[in-house]
């Protein structure tokens, strides 16, 4: 079964920006705290945005300020808006709850920052 499907991915520019979004069932949606991820080569996999079915949002610091997380409960997708991007942006981003369910990561995203 597939919890968390990614998309949006794709190359831009330093200092451009890219949405990805991610659909997810409307449970999930609903009852969970929601993060994005990222996976840089050579990297472990690192939370960098969380919003909470309250809409109460949390960044990492390297995003603060340049991403925005948000989620359309009507069509049960999640956002994250990203801009002035910096090539050490670039990763694989995938959706998850928050804390991540093992069993829910998806294919991700690629997203790759460069000139």
């Amino acid at each position: 079964q597939v919890y968390f499907v990614e998309s949006g991915g794709g190359l831009v520019q330093p200092g451009g920006s890219l949405r990805v979004s991610c659909a997810t069932s409307r449970t999930i949606f609903t009852f969970r705290a929601l993060g994005w991820y990222r996976q840089a080569p050579r990297k472990q996999r690192e939370l960098v945005a969380a919003i909470t079915p309250a809409n109460i949002t949390n960044y990492a610091d390297s995003v603060k300020g340049r991403f925005t997380i948000s989620r359309d409960n009507a069509k049960n997708l999640l956002y994250l808006q990203m801009n002035s991007l910096k090539p050490e942006d670039t990763a694989v981003y995938y959706c998850n709850s928050n804390p991540a369910a093992q069993s829910y990561w998806g294919q991700g995203t690629q997203v790759t920052i460069s000139s």
